[in-house]
């Protein structure tokens, strides 16, 4: 069964990451992103090497993204990123082929685990079971 794993996180999370902290997310020092870079390589390994991983991302700032959706007219309507109406948006993610969702459950717990400077957000892992796609 495949499952995507999510990461989340926030602009401010993202501007913390490159030491421009702010209240409720405590800016890093090079330490701190060396040790969770070396926590999700680590993870990303041990998954190739058990042949769990399908794929896996982490996504750019909010900031350079953007949302689209259409007017009463149909015509397009975009939002440039970080979205001040949303807070937590997903950060990064892994597409995995395990046994059950206990396993993946573990895999999970294991993300969350994720070093961090103290006072940061700890956000949820979240899981999601995968549909049936197109090279299924």
């Amino acid at each position: 069964m495949k499952y995507l794993v999510m990461v989340q996180g926030s602009q401010a999370d993202y501007d913390a990451q490159s030491g421009k902290g702010s209240a409720g997310s405590p800016a890093w020092d090079e330490k701190a992103v060396q040790e969770m870079f070396a926590h999700m390589g680590s993870i990303n390994d041990d998954l190739a090497e058990s042949g769990e991983l399908v794929s896996a991302y982490g996504l750019l700032e909010p900031a350079s993204g953007r949302a689209v959706s259409v007017d009463t007219e149909g015509r397009p309507v975009v939002s440039d990123g970080p979205y001040g109406e949303t807070k937590e948006l997903l950060a990064g993610f892994w597409i995995l082929d395990c046994e059950n969702l206990e396993r993946v459950t573990e895999i999970a717990a294991r993300v969350a685990r994720c070093p961090q400077p103290a006072g940061a957000p700890a956000y949820p892992v979240l899981i999601r079971p995968v549909g049936g796609g197109i090279d299924d």
